[in-house]
């Protein structure tokens, strides 16, 4: 059974000593990006880690006091947790008053035979399997527990280890999964208030149990976290700053930009043309 003293006070707790900096920024990303219009039904999925506690919490609570209506489905997806984190996650989503739908799927086992990039293919595999579910619940959309740093963490990851520049979008539409989209309503809020309001709650989180965050480095993800902490001591809005660049992006200083269409598209073109009295492009490849 659930213990409603618990579950009041975590959603006391989300509007009063974390209005300004909780529930502010969630109600802030989902009327800025329309994240809950009336008659969606939105799939909060918990994975029993704290970002998604907080999310489901938040959303649970807007359903509450809401006058826009909207339905939500909680759903847990089980990669291959043991016994007794998995009852852990029960008991946590008990004390907040959540009770998701738990289904099985088999990504730890496939994950570990996985040499290059298994977090990529551990996340892509985790969204089809939701996606999926929640399609099949009458959902159309499925919402995530991304923060403020996920995304900033997100930009950093793909310039210095993927060589490209790629954001983490608070709303995105599904290319595989007709009429569903994915929302992060935690998009304004930093990991810091997160853990704060969790252990202001007095629950505690279960954390990712794969083989990379479980190493003792935890994946290029917690070096990318290091890095930032480091630079946002000397330059507190580093992350928002960083986050700010995927909606400032300056097209003519680019060298190539990718279009909707998957086509990459020139930005140099027009300066590059050939004019007389330029030089041949052998001739450069040969002065080096």
């Amino acid at each position: 059974m659930s213990q409603p003293g618990r579950m009041d006070t975590a959603e006391h707790l989300l509007t009063t000593r974390f209005r300004k900096t909780i529930w502010g920024p969630f109600l802030a990303a989902v009327s800025r990006y329309r994240m809950a219009q009336p008659g969606d039904r939105i799939a909060a999925c918990l994975s029993g880690g704290k970002d998604s506690l907080l999310m489901a919490k938040c959303l649970q609570t807007l359903q509450k006091y809401s006058e826009v209506p909207f339905g939500v489905t909680y759903l847990s997806m089980d990669p291959g947790y043991d016994g007794q984190r998995l009852a852990q996650a029960r008991a946590t989503w008990d004390a907040l008053g959540l009770a998701p739908e738990v289904f099985q799927t088999d990504i730890y086992s496939v994950v570990d035979t996985v040499k290059h990039s298994p977090c990529h293919v551990c996340a892509a595999m985790r969204r089809g399997h939701l996606y999926k579910q929640a399609q099949e619940r009458g959902c159309n959309k499925i919402s995530l527990g991304h923060h403020r740093d996920d995304a900033a963490e997100t930009i950093l990851l793909s310039i210095l280890y993927g060589g490209q520049f790629r954001a983490m979008p608070p709303r995105l539409k599904s290319d595989n999964y007709e009429g569903m989209q994915l929302i992060r309503p935690l998009y304004f809020v930093r990991e810091k208030a997160v853990k704060a309001w969790l252990d202001a709650c007095g629950v505690t989180a279960i954390t990712c149990a794969c083989r990379v965050t479980q190493s003792e480095r935890g994946g290029k993800r917690a070096e990318i976290k290091a890095l930032i902490a480091g630079l946002e001591r000397a330059h507190p809005d580093v992350v928002d700053n960083i986050v700010a660049s995927s909606r400032r992006v300056d097209l003519g200083t680019l060298l190539s930009y990718v279009g909707p269409d998957g086509q990459e598209r020139s930005a140099m073109d027009a300066l590059l043309a050939p004019r007389d009295g330029d030089v041949a492009l052998e001739q450069v490849d040969r002065m080096f």
